[in-house]
């Protein structure tokens, strides 16, 4: 079995006129998200073998957070342009040609590319019904090469994101609960 943990960027900035898509910063929302979002991974121990990100400027600084708190090692971490407003089709590609001796994949990315793929390789198609800002979606795949990665192997272990902990920030509520 292989691991699969979707993780979108967190919140980004729009108030930067001129600036194009791809070089939009974090804003205040999104800075403060972020050590809560790298701190739910290591509550639920999602430690990725391997970690590919969208080189986007937000997606860049939320990958490089992840890897801080994560202790992620850098040869294992890597952008791929590609990623950056990719469609499923996309990402599923990037995801095939993973080495196998990885077991545990983090993918940083955008929406909608990462809600598409999810809801792709989930058994329930309606699974994932919302995925905002520094949203988690870590799947069990049930696959023991990355290439045989395809529609409704994966099983949802669980869906995260802000809006769960608005009160508590680590409290043990789970969707499916």
């Amino acid at each position: 079995m292989k691991y699969l943990t979707l993780v979108r960027h967190a919140k980004s900035s729009w108030k930067h006129d001129g600036l194009k898509d791809f070089d939009r910063p974090l804003n205040k929302r999104g800075k403060q998200d972020l050590p809560l979002l790298c701190e739910r991974l290591i509550q639920y121990q999602l430690f990725p073998d391997q970690l590919i990100y969208s080189p986007a400027t937000r997606t860049r600084l939320t990958a490089a957070r992840i890897i801080e708190r994560l202790a992620i090692p850098l040869p294992n971490c890597q952008d791929r342009e590609e990623i950056y407003e990719s469609s499923a089709e996309t990402l599923l590609q990037v995801i095939q040609q993973v080495t196998d001796q990885t077991n545990h994949l983090m993918l940083v990315g955008h929406n909608p590319g990462l809600q598409d793929l999810g809801n792709y390789l989930l058994e329930n198609r309606s699974s994932v019904p919302h995925f905002p800002t520094s949203a988690v979606l870590h799947l069990g795949l049930n696959i023991e090469k990355w290439s045989d990665l395809h529609r409704g192997c994966a099983h949802c272990i669980r869906l995260d994101y802000p809006k769960l902990h608005s009160q508590h920030p680590f409290n043990d509520t789970h969707p499916d609960d």
